[in-house]
Order: C-alpha cells, then structure tokens, then sequence
C-alpha cells in the first residue's frame, strides 16, 4: 500500500530566527538551507523579505540556490509585502508565497480594529493579488486556535475560492491542546465547502510545551502537512520540533499508518548541530533525540539491559539520526556490567576479583564527581594494577595549612595487617605528608622529581600525580590519582616506596 506524504514545511529561517538572540545573516541562512535541503525538507521557508533588507537579501540568496526543496517567503495581507516575496522568489526553481491575516475578536479588536466583513475583503483581496505572482500560495489565519469557528471557515473558504493552495492553521501562542486540535481540524474538514481543493497544515507553538502533540494530533486529524523548526527555536517558548514530530511518526507506525515524511533522518543529528552553533542556541542535554542524553544511559540498571539488548531502554536506533552510538555513561548510578565492559574496550583484560577491587574505587569516585571520564577509568585500573604488590597501603591522611602556619600532615599506613600512624611538619603539605610516610616505612627517600596534571577537566578533576625517588641509589617511579592533589601525592610516593621495598 503506498503511504500518504505528510510534506514537513521547516520554518527554521523565518519564525525559527524570531527567536530573541537567534539573528542570523543571509550567509548563515543560505549554509542552514543547503542542509535543509540536503535532510530532505520538502518547504524551507526563507524569511519575511519585506522585514530588513538582509532578510530580502537571504530570500533571495536561498531561493537562488535551493534546487529540490520549495523556497517561501511570508508576507502580510499588504500588497507591498506580497511584492517584496514575490521579487525575493524571482530566480527560485519552486516558489511559494505565504501570506497570513489574524482572525480571532482579541487580534481584531486590538490589534487590527477591523470588523470581520474588513477582515473577509483583505483575505480575498490578498490571496488573488498573490496569485498574481505565484501559482503556489499559502494562506494562514494567525491565532486560528482562538478565532470563532464559523468566521474561520468563511476566512478559509475564501482563501482557497481565491487560490489558495495550502491553508495553514496556526495555533500562534501554544494555547490549544490535542483533543482540541483534533476537534478543530475535524470541524474545518467537515464544514468549508472547498477544502477538498487545498492541502491542510498546522503551524504550533510550544508556549504549554504541547506543539509537537497538537502537530501530531493534526496529524491523524487529516493535516497533511506540518510547520516545524529544528530543535524547536522559534518566537517564546520554540515552535514544533521537527526531529521529535519526524521521529515520532517514523517510530510509532502503528499509530501513523500509512504515513510517512521525505525526511533523510540520517542527517538530523547535523542539522540540529549546524543550526545550534550558527544561532548560539544550545541544545538542552534533555531535548528528544538530539540532546547530548537522548541515547545515553547511566543508571546500572539501564546499562546492563542496553548492552544485552539495545531495545530494552531505546525505542530508536542512534544511526537512525545520525548518531554513532548510543552512549555508557558512567557515573555513580552505574553499575559493575558497564564498568566491566569499558574497561575491556579500554584495553584492560582484568580477572573478576580486579574488577570488584576497581569498582568499590569506581564508586568512591562517583560519589565525587558527576561524571567518570575514560582517563579516569584508566588510573583507576592502573592504580590497581601496581597494588598487586603493595607493601605500604595508604588509610588516610590529615593535612593542616595555611599562610601563617608551619604545614603539618598526618598519616595512617596499614602495614602487615597492622594500622601505623606518624605525624611530621614540613615547607608544605606535600613535604609534611612525604615526612610522615618515612616515619612509618623508615625508608629515607629522596625526592628526584613530582609532577602534577589534571587527567580531566572541571572543578572535580582527578588529579595525577608522577615521582621520581631514590632509595640507597636505586630510583622508582610512583604514580597516583585522586580528585584530592594531597592523596594524589601520597599515592604516588607509596607507589614508589612499594616498588623499592619488593
């Protein structure tokens, strides 16, 4: 059976860039076309080239060099605006005019202060003028959602007997919910007379976080096709984002039978990232399927489940979006399936009892820092790895410092079963630490080189820390990590001990 087409009209240009902040130049607008056009957007409108002479200007550029997908541009119900889309569109392979007329009593009364019989006059005046210019018009009734039923079929009755070929229903501040859209789409199919001769769309907004429901609600209503943005930027709170309504109809076929977009949803991933970093938005780490946690897991639970089977806990498969793979985070929810696991693609072949040893340190860790990176992992598991033959093992150590105070550390060593502490004073923390720990072992030390690096980055950085040390003219080098620069030090002069002692 062949699927019914819903065509995905992508506004990211024109109510995408009326995000405050979001200002793009024409070059900008043209780069994020070209991978519009590349993702398989079947409408990509351009901007309001009536607006700035810039916005005329990328119209123009984009309709220019936009050869597969529709280039639009949006006009109010003047004809000056017309004009303006319609010179804009000039040397566009498809050309499209947009044109839209509020018509709920709040926008006629305060911002229009026009009857409905003015309002009715302007829509047919505008729709005919348009067609003028362009074969292919769309006309959008602004705040439909909130404009009085039987007025909203006359207005669309209109448009489309003046040749309108798209009628576009938007709900223009996220008022509406689902059941209402469904309802209202059902009412426009069963009471405008013509509306067999158009093609019917939704164009929401986000302000109730319900845009791509109401999208998707009109959807099974009968709409076929959808007003969208990448990663949902738009005027207030965002428009419907295309990847969650394309990647929703594409994953729940058993709700959208029979229906199917152009979309290449390979280069979804891309295009969020493009527009991301032209525009200055970034992308919520939460946002559905592009966000940096949309495919990773960190929960224990989770983990073991996705790596036995990725379908447990993913609905969608990363490539499908463009993403390489999905993602094992590890943090202190992980578990030891998914440490197990990382150190092996880290290059550790490690006995059961070493991974147990690891993971009670992996946890400590955790507890520490909001994410484990893999350089973490790998001085965990070397750490472990040199203790195979510790001597010395480090308790806990107690530092006191400051600027008028000679620094003072104390120390507790197990050795042989038995706990050992020694306290001692020294130019620094480090020093006074080192002081102690000769106490205990009694092994003189000398203290060839230290060198200090973060392993990763942030504030909770493990640092690691490399000795050099000679003991009656034999030399050792020690190494340590710890989130704490202190037990970093520590670790590594024990380390070094250790290898001279054995």
């Amino acid at each position: 059976m062949n699927k019914e087409k819903v065509i995905i009209f992508d506004t990211t240009l024109r109510d995408g860039e009326q995000a405050p902040g979001a200002s793009l130049t024409s070059q900008q607008k043209l780069e994020i076309a070209f991978q519009l056009e590349k993702l398989g957007v079947d409408v990509i409108e351009a901007g309001f080239p009536v607006a700035s002479p810039d916005d005329f200007k990328a119209v123009s550029l984009v309709a220019q060099n936009i050869r597969k997908s529709t280039v639009c541009g949006l006009a109010r119900c003047l004809e000056p605006d017309i004009e303006a889309v319609a010179k804009s569109l000039k040397k566009a392979k498809q050309a499209r005019i947009h044109i839209f007329l509020a018509t709920s009593k709040i926008h006629l009364q305060y911002k229009f202060k026009k009857a409905e019989d003015e309002i009715l006059a302007l829509a047919k005046k505008a729709t005919k003028f348009a067609r003028r210019f362009c074969d292919d018009v769309e006309f959008s009734p602004e705040d439909a959602t909130r404009s009085e039923r039987e007025f909203l079929f006359r207005v669309i009755e209109t448009a489309i007997k003046e040749g309108a070929k798209t009628i576009n229903i938007p709900d223009t501040v996220g008022y509406s919910y689902p059941q209402e859209i469904y309802a209202l789409i059902t009412d426009i199919f069963n009471n405008v007379p013509n509306i067999n001769k158009a093609v019917i769309a939704i164009h929401c907004h986000d302000d109730l976080g319900l845009a791509v429901a109401n999208s998707l609600s009109a959807v099974l209503a009968g709409v076929r096709q959808i007003h969208c943005t990448i990663n949902g930027i738009g005027e207030r709170a965002g428009n419907a984002s295309l990847e969650e309504i394309v990647m929703a109809i594409k994953t729940r076929k058993d709700a959208f039978k029979d229906i199917s977009t152009g979309i290449n949803t390979k280069e979804i991933y891309r295009t969020s990232k493009l527009v991301s970093n032209l525009t200055g938005f970034v992308v919520p780490p939460n946002k559905a399927i592009v966000g940096r946690n949309a495919f990773s897991h960190e929960s224990g639970i989770h983990q073991d489940a996705v790596l036995k089977k990725r379908i447990t806990y993913e609905i969608m498969d990363p490539k499908d979006v463009g993403i390489r793979e999905s993602s094992i985070v590890l943090g202190k929810h992980s578990g030891r399936h998914a440490l197990a696991n990382k150190l092996k693609d880290l290059g550790f072949k490690l006995p059961s009892e070493r991974i147990d040893d690891i993971f009670k340190r992996f946890k400590e860790l955790a507890d520490k820092k909001k994410e484990i990176f893999d350089d973490d992992l790998i001085a965990l598991a070397e750490q472990e790895l040199r203790e195979k033959k510790k001597v010395y093992e480090l308790i806990s150590i107690r530092a006191l410092t400051g600027t008028d105070i000679v620094p003072e550390a104390t120390v507790k060593i197990k050795f042989k079963k038995r706990i050992y502490e020694a306290k001692s004073h020294g130019d620094g923390p480090v020093d006074a630490c080192y002081k102690a720990i000769d106490k205990v072992t009694k092994v003189k030390a000398k203290l060839l080189s230290y060198k200090l690096d973060a392993i990763t980055v942030g504030k909770d950085a493990q640092g690691s820390v490399r000795v050099e040390v000679e003991v009656k003219g034999k030399t050792a080098i020690g190494r340590g990590a710890s989130t704490d620069i202190l037990e970093a030090s520590a670790e590594a002069y024990l380390d070094a001990i250790n290898k001279i002692v054995v």
